[in-house]
C-alpha cells in the first residue's frame, strides 16, 4: 500500500522549491501571489515568534534555508525601526537580504503579521532591481 505522501506526489508530482522554479507572473502560490519578479505572502500567528517560525519553515522548504537570517523573533525585532515624527516614504521596516525581505506589517491590529517578499534571482537585472538601482521591466 502506498503512503499518503507518495500518493500525493504521484497526483501532483514532487515538490519543486521556489528557488528552483520561481512562480510565473499572475499566479497564486502557497497563499501568496507572484508577478514573476516578486512573490509576496503575509504570515500571521498569535505571537510574532510563531509567525517568524512559519516564515523560517517556508523559506527552508522553498530552498532559501541557506540565507543568513535573524536567529529568532527577538533578533528580528531589532530590524524594526522606531517610529519617527515624519513619515518615511518607501522605507520598509524589516530584515532585507538579497533575495528576500521580511517586513513588519503596519496594518492596524496586525502587529504579529510579517510580509515575506521573495525576488526572482534568475530575472534579468535582478541585483540592480532588488536594490532599487534599476526599475523593473
Amino acid at each position: 500500500m502506498a503512503s499518503a505522501q507518495s500518493v500525493e506526489e504521484e497526483a501532483t508530482g514532487p515538490h519543486v522549491p521556489m528557488r528552483e522554479a520561481f512562480p510565473p507572473a499572475d499566479t497564486e502560490y502557497m497563499g501568496g501571489f507572484s508577478d514573476g519578479w516578486e512573490y509576496r505572502s503575509v504570515f500571521g500567528g498569535s505571537r510574532l515568534e510563531n509567525t517568524y517560525n512559519m516564515v523560517l519553515q517556508f523559506l527552508k522548504e522553498e530552498g532559501y534555508g541557506d540565507l543568513p537570517l535573524p536567529a529568532n523573533a527577538e533578533e528580528l525585532k531589532l530590524f524594526r525601526k522606531p517610529r519617527r515624527k515624519q513619515l518615511e516614504l518607501f522605507r520598509p521596516q524589516g530584515y532585507i537580504h538579497n533575495p528576500i525581505k521580511i517586513l513588519f506589517s503596519d496594518e492596524k491590529g496586525k502587529r504579529n503579521n510579517l510580509i515575506l517578499c521573495i525576488y526572482n534571482e534568475k530575472a534579468e537585472g535582478h541585483l540592480l532591481r532588488f536594490h532599487g538601482v534599476m526599475n523593473g521591466g
